[in-house]
This record gives structure tokens, sequence and C-alpha cells, in this order.
């Protein structure tokens, strides 16, 4: 017999061993208001098919958690292959990335046709019919050879560039009746588990839209993103443009020697849209009917801001403005000041951390010629200071404000918005691992932080892991809702960047304790970085957006 302890109840008991997680769930009395569709188990992600044979501790998961909406989603995403696979035999679907709550996908049904209505009544009907055969996902064990030779003769070289280059001996794969995939971590037992889901038309594509977190048995609002998507298709594009499409063609692109015309390339692309934004502003900076004198820039944590703010400010310069900025931050109200959590820790995220009625007083005096003495934020000792710094917006000046509340309206409501030039920096990945498996919309960001402060000695990888749900449920409040409100979006993300990032985290990610709850995290990233290639990074030049971060 074997002990499991139960994080949900704080209880202890005895099973056979080899019994499956599924097959405990029951035996544990807490309130499970949604289905239990995975589990923890010593801090790592498990499938409710996943059997113990020796003492554990396990907690259960519904849809709510981070990881059960991965494994919920992860799963859907194998009903809609097979769906599609059954109408079309011949077709190729790729996942493309979240975006108005729900997984953009495109479908080459084989036959030069595009999707249309017609196509998504019946992969609709499929899916239904699919979830109510409650089908298993069943998992295989095999040597990564076998697994290999399986995909390449399924012409899935997705997945064969990937499998190569990952270095391990046994991998694991799913099928579905007949069907075979890969997933880089764990599913639902069964199709019947997916009830909450539907499929749209979208933009020459569909859209897999999912349950909300909150409230698991709707559907996520549907929410417009025209902005998001036109900056996910120019970041395909650049893709294009580098032949690279996912981590495999990343993969064999560095082991061709290629890394560095890759930085090169990747580094001319984000800077050439810097140059278009600048002479943009020029142009209007110059329009007699609604002038603009004031550029906001934000971005969620770890976008980019400070960086994009300075190289923005050289190509101003040479477009023959005169650039001149501050941060929010610098406008925080004092520590004691600052607004709480209910669990009584501060909310630094809050609109009110920021004075923004202070703020928007010495802007108005800048645009009316005076000069200001802005304060400058000590982090150390939580005071706002003023230490002589002066600013005046002189003729052919411009001011850049950036930071986290920047295109918050209520941040200069007293200033007309002509006058105004809004930038949201977001870190959109638009590659894959491969066609079936997108990479988290966040992950990109996580690491910067965990890396940036670990290396300032500010944080260890275990409290940034442990505060990052508290700044993604900031970002989704104050600062994800006014995105597209922008004028211009630009996109931080590194098409390189998870190569190079391998070397700077790994080491950092493994400092966190087995027994604490943000191994969980940290085991996923572990394994996630595992399916790059490293690359050095040498070649990344000192005025990169990676440079903040990796030092």
């Amino acid at each position: 017999m074997l002990r499991i302890y139960c994080k949900n109840t704080g209880t202890c008991k005895e099973f056979q061993e080899g019994t499956t997680l599924l097959e405990m769930v029951d035996e544990f009395e807490f309130d499970k208001p949604y289905d239990i569709i995975s589990a923890k188990v010593n801090n790592v992600s498990e499938g409710l098919k996943f059997r113990v044979f020796n003492n554990r501790d396990v907690e259960f998961l519904d849809y709510r958690s981070y990881s059960g909406r991965n494994v919920y989603c992860r799963s859907l995403c194998f009903l809609l292959y097979k769906a599609a696979r059954d109408i079309f035999p011949e077709c190729k679907l790729v996942i493309r990335r979240p975006i108005s709550k729900g997984y953009y996908c495109m479908i080459d049904k084989g036959n030069g046709n595009a999707v249309d209505a017609a196509d998504v009544e019946a992969l609709r009907a499929r899916m239904k019919a699919i979830v109510e055969e409650d089908i298993q996902f069943r998992r295989h064990d095999v040597q990564i050879g076998e697994a290999i030779e399986l995909f390449r003769n399924l012409g899935m070289n997705d997945k064969v560039k990937i499998l190569e280059t990952c270095g391990e001996v046994y991998i694991n794969y799913y099928t579905l009746d007949k069907t075979a995939d890969y997933y880089y971590d764990v599913l639902v037992p069964s199709t019947g588990y997916l009830k909450v889901w539907d499929i749209s038309l979208f933009n020459g594509g569909i859209l897999l839209r999912v349950p909300d977190r909150h409230s698991p048995r709707n559907l996520a609002p549907f929410k417009e993103q025209p902005k998001t998507f036109e900056i996910l298709k120019e970041s395909l594009k650049w893709n294009r443009i580098m032949g690279l499409d996912n981590a495999g063609d990343v993969n064999a692109a560095f082991e061709a020697g290629k890394a560095t015309d890759l930085i090169q390339i990747a580094e001319a692309l984000q800077e050439k849209k810097i140059v278009q934004i600048a002479e943009e502003i020029d142009s209007r900076y110059h329009d007699e009917n609604s002038p603009v004198r004031i550029v906001l820039i934000t971005g969620p944590t770890s976008s980019g801001k400070s960086t994009f703010c300075k190289r923005l400010s050289v190509q101003l310069m040479a477009c023959g403005l005169r650039p001149v900025s501050f941060s929010t931050d610098d406008y925080f109200v004092n520590r004691l000041d600052t607004p709480k959590l209910p669990d009584g820790s501060f909310d630094f995220d809050n609109f009110e951390t920021v004075d923004h009625r202070y703020l928007q007083e010495d802007v108005l005096r800048l645009i009316r010629g005076e000069e200001v003495e802005v304060p400058e934020y000590n982090f150390v000792t939580g005071l706002r200071e003023f230490n002589g710094k002066k600013l005046r917006l002189e003729p052919g000046s411009i001011l850049l404000i950036e930071g986290i509340h920047a295109l918050n309206p209520m941040l200069l409501d007293k200033i007309q918005d002509n006058v105004k030039f809004r930038i949201f920096i977001n870190t959109i990945t638009s590659i894959s691992l491969d066609d079936h498996n997108c990479i988290p919309t966040s992950d990109n960001r996580l690491l910067r932080r965990i890396v940036r402060d670990y290396n300032k000695g500010a944080f260890s990888a275990r409290e940034t892991i442990s505060n990052w749900p508290n700044v993604r449920r900031a970002e989704v409040k104050w600062i994800y809702p006014y995105q597209e409100d922008a004028d211009v979006l630009f996109n931080s993300a590194y098409l390189i960047e998870f190569a190079v990032m391998r070397n700077h985290a790994e080491s950092i990610l493994r400092t966190v304790p087995k027994n604490c709850p943000e191994y969980a995290e940290a085991h996923r990233l572990l394994q996630f970085l595992h399916y790059f290639v490293p690359v050095s990074d040498k070649d990344i030049p000192q005025t990169s957006f990676m440079r903040y971060f990796i030092g």
C-alpha cells in the first residue's frame, strides 16, 4: 500500500500501488464545482491516467488553474485535428496562437479551396460526435526513432524536425482512435471531458473558442482584436522572410551555422519597424491640423518598454525631432500610500499607484512651454525624490511618456487626444513548437523577468514565479484593455529568443526547490526550453531588446 497526501483536503489515504489519479479523486471529499481534469504530483503536472507507485503529494486541478487550462486546451487542439483529418484526410492544420479569447487556426484542406461556413459546420458536427463517443486519449511511450519514423510516414515534418533535435531517448505521443499526434505535455483522459468549446470562421482561418477561465461552463467572451491580429500577420510575414515557422526550423537553422545571420535579420526587422513608427510620429508632429506633441508608450511587464523608448528616441532624433522622456514610475506615490491587495500586500500595478493628477499637471505645464522639475522614485526607500532633473519642451521637442499605465485614458484626460500618439508593446510569439503546439503567450515575458530579476538580485526564480499570477491579473485589468486603442502595436518578441534564453534561464530555473508549488512552473519551463538548441548571445547587440534582460 502507498500513502497519498491530498493537498485539496489536507488529508492522507492509502491506495494499492499502481492506482491511477482518476481512481483516487473520488476518494477525497472536497468541493468540486467543475470537472477535475489533471493533477500535480509532487508539484509536477500529470494526467489523470498517471499511475502512482510511491508515496506522493497530489493536488487535483480543474480548468480554473493555469495548468488545468493548458491540459484542456491542448486536448481541444487534438480534438480539432482529429475532426479535420476525418473530414479532410489530406488537410494540414496549423494552430497559430491564442487571440480573441480563442486559438487562431489555419486549415489547408488539400484541395486548394479556402475554409468556408459549410466546412466549419461539418467540423463542429464531427467534433461533437467525437466528444459524445468519449474516445480515450491513449499515450504511447516509444523510442525517439520510432516516433520520428511514424511522423515522417504521416508527412508531419514539423514534428520530425523537433524530435530530431530534442536529444531524448524515449518520448510520448498520443492517439485518438487511429489518429496520432504529439504534445509536449499531458492531455485529459478522454474526449468526453471536452464539453465547452466552439469554432467559427476567423480571418481566413478558424477560431477555436475555449471556456472562460473564471466560469468554465461558459465560453470565454469573443473579443475583437483587429490591431493585434495585424501585428500577428506582420510577424508571420517576418517568419517567411527568415524561413522559420516552428522550433524545428529554428533548430535546423542553428545547426546549419546560421545563428549570426538570423540574429542580424531579427534585429534589422525590429529596427525597420521602429524607423517606420518614428517617421509616422514625425509626419504627425508636422501636421498643422492635429500636431502630435506627446508619445505614450505602454505594454505589459518585460515587454521591453524602456528599451523601445531609447531606440525610438534615437530614430526620432534622426528625423530632426528632440525627444524628452520620463517614466510614469517616477510619479509613484510614496510606498506607504500605495494601494493594497486583499491579502495586505502592496498592489504596485494599480492605477492609483501613480500620482496621475500630479503627473498631468506637470505635462500641462510642459506643453505650455514651462520648465518642470520632475521627480525620481527611489525604489529602495519607497519615496519620491527631487534631485534636480528639469525638463522643458523647446521648439522641435516631443514628449515621450513610458509606463504600464501610459495608455489609460484617465492619465491625461485633460489633454486633447489629437496631440497624443499611443504605442502598445507586446511579445506576440509567432513561431510554434510545431503545427499543433503553440507557445503560451506569456512565456517570453516570464522567462525574461525570471532572468532579469535573478541577475539583478531583485528576486529569486521562485519569488518571480510566485508573483506571476498577480502580475498577469493586473495586466488583464489595467493594461490589456487599452491595447486596441493604440495607434501602433509593436512586437518585441524575438524569433530566436528561446534558443538564446535557454543558456541563461536553465540554471536559474533549477534553483527552484522541488518541494514548493513554484516548482511546477519551473519544471514546465525547463521542459519547454529543452526543445530549443541553445545559442550563444555573443552576437546580440547592446541595443537589443534582449540585452536588457540577459545582461
